[in-house]
């Protein structure tokens, strides 16, 4: 009986069937997401956090070595984005990393993932939307010369009660996401391109700012400061795995996916390096430790203008508003995929005949993601996320090897280049980020992990369709 439980915890679902199952029913997702569309959901779901939020927790950590920060980001990013293109070309269906573990490494690993990504997604969305109030203060100083109460502007913890704001900001991106994918990412799309011209306006305006004397000295903190830094901001890089999440509502999706995922990525990687330059270069490097809507203040001090700031601020709204509804909508279609395959309660894979969306899966999410943001501090979630994303992002990295030896046969649309190479450099610095997380955020992912496990070993074993 031993060996056979140990055995069901490492039984893979076919990949045939998980292939087949995009579309298969016609109360299923509906694939109406083009190229275009699918690239703006990675870059949606990851310019807004990095630069408009975390930016001021990472200069602290870093100085202005920051830039390098993010440059060791972005390469394990980029390394991680190859692998997914892989596996998303060769199983294209929702569910992202979870889809690839199942396939790979069984159903606990699987599981597990799953947990991983729902704290990802869930957390991240959480601290993208208490960054969402900071600039919505900002812009109602810029026009009526008024704030919030501090109470209802921040969670307990970081001065506050209860973060208003930030369950506004939910409660619209839920409302927005209940009305059907198609609608959701074309409005995506839209705000996004706004939010690129905005971050373009800021390194302008900075860049005439610019002091050659900010940059120095460059690495006040040494190597550890870079690296904790560079593990600090990884969360904001979670637009690659949400590509892959909308991997049953792709039009082609074996061509669509690969390229999503490198297109959003190169796009990311170049702004953020860009947007860090210009800022670290306008001020300096200690002045950015507890400064709210920074770049915003930031064209403020340089100008002297209140309307660069406020334009600043609207830019940042757009974006912070983007990156939670991509977030929020990565989180439903990874809890379709999990029940779906048993493994949760129906409730999550039952879609509206109409819209073709999980609507009770889309308002659960979004009731939780709301008592995140509206009680807890922003530190904290940050590197929550950043852990459930390494986690993932390695185990994608690693799935990639296992399937090439493991289905030799199958039809892939995208292949890694260098292999095996470029998929164990890229566990290797997912690895060399984790390391440089606190050790509370270990404890509080140890608490996560843990019930996990009491969940699979209590209810989804039983119930998972390969039983």
């Amino acid at each position: 009986m031993a060996g056979l439980r140990l055995a069901d915890l490492f039984r893979c679902k076919p990949v045939g069937a998980i292939a087949a199952e995009g579309g298969e029913n016609p109360h299923d997702l509906h694939r109406s997401i083009g190229l275009f569309q699918l690239t703006m959901l990675g870059v949606g779901a990851t310019i807004g956090t990095g630069i408009f939020v975390a930016l001021t927790t990472a200069v602290p950590l870093a100085g202005p070595a920051v830039i390098v920060s993010f440059v060791i980001a972005g390469i394990t990013a980029a390394l991680t984005a190859l692998c997914y293109a892989e596996l998303g070309s060769t199983i294209p269906v929702s569910g992202s990393s979870y889809s690839y573990a199942y396939a790979t490494l069984g159903e606990f690993v699987a599981f597990l993932v799953g947990a991983c990504l729902l704290l990802e997604y869930a957390v991240s969305a959480s601290a993208i939307a208490v960054g969402w109030g900071q600039y919505l203060n900002e812009l109602f100083f810029d026009l009526f010369q008024w704030r919030l109460p501090e109470a209802l502007a921040a969670p307990p913890g970081a001065g506050g009660v209860f973060n208003l704001p930030a369950v506004v900001l939910v409660g619209a991106c839920m409302v927005l996401l209940l009305r059907g994918a198609k609608e959701s990412a074309t409005i995506n799309a839209v705000l996004v391109v706004a939010k690129l011209l905005v971050l373009l306006f800021f390194v302008v305006i900075a860049f005439t700012g610019f002091r050659s004397e900010n940059l120095t000295p460059f690495a006040p903190m040494g190597v550890a400061g870079i690296g904790a830094a560079a593990s600090s901001i990884f969360f904001s890089y979670i637009g690659i795995d949400a590509v892959s999440t909308a991997g049953d509502e792709v039009k082609n999706p074996k061509k669509n996916l690969p390229l999503g995922v490198v297109l959003s990525l190169l796009i990311v990687t170049a702004v953020y390096v860009l947007v860090a330059v210009a800022a670290v270069g306008a001020q300096p490097w200690t002045a950015f430790a507890g400064q709210e809507a920074g770049l915003a203040v930031i064209l403020r001090n340089l100008t002297g203008a209140g309307w660069t700031s406020l334009i600043l601020c609207i830019g940042a709204i757009i974006s912070i508003f983007s990156v939670t509804l991509v977030v929020m909508y990565g989180q439903t279609r990874i809890l379709f995929a999990m029940s779906r395959d048993g493994l949760l309660p129906r409730v999550f894979q039952k879609t509206d005949p109409r819209t073709r969306t999980p609507v009770w899966n889309t308002v659960i999410v979004a009731a939780f993601i709301a008592f995140l943001a509206a009680f807890v501090p922003l530190d904290v979630l940050v590197n929550l996320t950043s852990m459930g994303t390494l986690i993932a992002f390695a185990i994608v990295s690693a799935g990639v090897i296992i399937l090439r030896r493991t289905r030799p046969d199958l039809p892939r649309g995208y292949k890694v280049p260098l292999y095996p190479v470029l998929p164990v450099a890229s566990v290797a610095f997912c690895l060399y980020l984790i390391a440089g997380l606190p050790w509370d955020t270990f404890a509080l992912f140890g608490a996560w992990a843990a019930a996990a496990c009491v969940m699979y070993f209590g209810y989804s074993r039983r119930h998972s369709k390969l039983a």
